[in-house]
C-alpha cells in the first residue's frame, strides 16, 4: 500500500475507570509519565468551584452551568455527567485533536460516562482498576482526610454499585501494588500503538 493510501494512524482511545479509593489517578498519573508510547490525558470540564492550587486549562476547563448546559445542547461532549450538583463532561474536540495526530487519549472516567462512550463504539480498551478488598478502599479514602464519616459513607456505597459494573470493561486490574498494576496496564495498552 503506498504513503498516499494508507490511512493515517488514529490514536487509541482508552478508558480508565474504578470506584473513589482504587488509587485510578495515581496509576494514570504514572501511566502518563511513560514516554515510551504517544499518550496524553484530556482535559475535562467541570462546573464546579476552581480549588486554589488548580489551573483553568491545565487541570479541568472550569465552565459555568449555562455554557456547559450550551455544549451539552450543541453535541460537543463525548461523555458527561452530574455529579453531586456540578457537571462533569469530555469535549469531542479535546480528544480527536489527539488522536487525528496518532496520540492515545487516557480518560480518567466514572462508569456512567463510560457507558455513555462505550454506545458510541469509539473505545479501544477499558479498563477497571479495583482495590484489593473494600478495607483498602476505605483506607484510601480516610488517609486523604477530605471525607465526613456522611461522605465516606456515601463513596463505599458507591464503590460497591460501580464494582458490579467491572463486567462492562474489557479488563480488570487490581491495584494492590502501584508498580506491578501499572506494568500491567502498559501491557494491555502498549499493542493499540502498533499501526495497523
Amino acid at each position: 500500500m503506498s504513503n498516499s493510501t494508507k490511512q493515517a494512524f488514529r490514536g487509541p482511545l482508552i478508558i480508565i475507570s474504578g470506584p473513589s479509593g482504587s488509587g485510578k489517578s495515581t496509576l494514570v498519573k504514572e501511566l502518563l509519565k511513560d514516554k515510551s508510547m504517544p499518550l496524553e490525558g484530556a482535559i475535562s470540564v467541570t462546573t464546579r468551584k476552581m480549588r486554589p492550587f488548580e489551573v483553568d486549562g491545565v487541570d479541568y476547563f472550569f465552565w459555568d452551568k449555562m455554557k456547559f448546559q450550551d455544549g451539552v445542547s450543541k453535541g460537543s461532549f463525548l461523555e458527561w455527567a452530574e455529579v453531586y450538583g456540578n457537571y462533569y463532561g469530555t469535549l469531542i474536540s479535546e480528544v480527536d485533536a489527539r488522536r487525528t495526530r496518532g496520540i492515545g487519549v487516557v480518560l480518567e472516567i466514572d462508569v456512567q460516562g463510560a457507558g455513555q462512550i462505550r454506545k458510541t463504539g469509539a473505545i479501544s480498551k477499558s479498563i477497571f482498576v479495583v482495590p484489593p478488598d473494600m478495607n483498602a478502599c476505605e483506607a484510601r479514602l480516610r488517609s486523604r482526610g477530605t471525607e465526613t464519616e456522611e461522605t465516606l459513607a456515601k463513596r463505599l456505597a458507591s464503590a460497591k454499585q460501580e464494582m458490579e459494573q467491572a463486567a462492562e470493561y474489557d479488563f480488570k486490574v487490581v491495584n494492590d501494588d502501584l508498580e506491578k498494576a501499572v506494568v500491567k496496564i502498559k501491557d494491555l495498552i502498549r499493542p493499540l500503538f502498533i499501526e495497523r
